[in-house]
């Protein structure tokens, strides 16, 4: 279990070097936008984790895009250290490399019947990510209704293809089984030898990274990236995109402050 917020603040501050900073994408360093192609990082936030990635152990981005897009829409290439693990996990980038594993064979049936099942719904919009494909139902008349009425196909074509679902905030992604953001983040803070460690996130996938934090033995903090949308349980809740940068802001300077 993690010790208290508290704790883990001091811990990340008092050793710096041993502390890893773990952050979801959309929704927490980037607005959510209807269209996720035109998601980008709120302004200045490339430089709070450029800043951030010169004092700390290590900044990791852990997000449900392929990595190289989390980069891009980031502008985050120039982070000293950066890693960002993509698709959950599946995919690492690191210092302009990418290394990801062969594409799940079971996203051809995905690809091939989502589009009859979401035909004749008004305001859905499917999402191909090369490794997982989502479908998106932000833009519907009724989102919550909608997104409830293919939950049950959606998860009935997830295991017919041999594919997890990963519900959202009006989504539903069919990804390779096996990875999640909790695997993803135990693996890296046993990579990194962490001492303490943070996690900052916004709707259900980052659950499991959460639940790492606690599971870590570490000092740790958990951030939520409030949103109307849904409550999560969070040692720590700000206001979406901007509250996650101006906390970050604050460890940064607790930092330097006691150097």
């Amino acid at each position: 279990m993690t010790t208290n917020t508290s704790d883990g603040l001091k811990a990340i501050v008092a050793d710096p070097a041993g502390a890893v900073i773990g952050l979801d994408f959309d929704g927490t360093l980037s607005p959510i936008v209807p269209d996720p192609a035109a998601a980008r990082i709120h302004p200045g936030g490339a430089e709070v984790l450029a800043r951030l990635g010169r004092l700390v152990g290590a900044v990791v981005i852990v997000t449900g895009r392929p990595a190289a897009t989390a980069v891009e829409y980031g502008s985050l290439a120039d982070v000293p250290g950066l890693v960002v693990l993509g698709h959950y996990g599946l995919e690492r980038w690191e210092a302009g490399a990418l290394a990801a594993p062969p594409v799940h064979p079971g996203l051809d049936l995905a690809r091939t019947e989502l589009v009859p099942l979401a035909a004749g719904i008004e305001g859905i919009r499917i999402e191909d990510k090369e490794r997982s494909v989502a479908v998106h139902t932000r833009q519907a008349a009724d989102p919550w209704a909608t997104l409830d009425a293919l939950r049950e196909p959606v998860t009935a074509l997830a295991a017919a293809a041999g594919l997890a679902v990963e519900p959202g905030k009006f989504v539903l992604e069919l990804r390779p089984p096996g990875m999640d953001k909790g695997v993803a983040l135990s693996a890296f803070l046993h990579e990194r030898a962490a001492r303490s460690v943070l996690f900052a996130g916004d709707d259900l996938g980052d659950l499991a990274a959460f639940a790492a934090v606690r599971a870590s033995g570490l000092p740790g903090v958990t951030v939520f990236s409030g949103s109307p949308e849904i409550e999560v349980e969070a040692d720590v809740v700000v206001n979406g995109p901007p509250g996650v940068l101006e906390f970050l802001t604050s460890i940064a300077d607790a930092v330097e402050g006691g150097a």
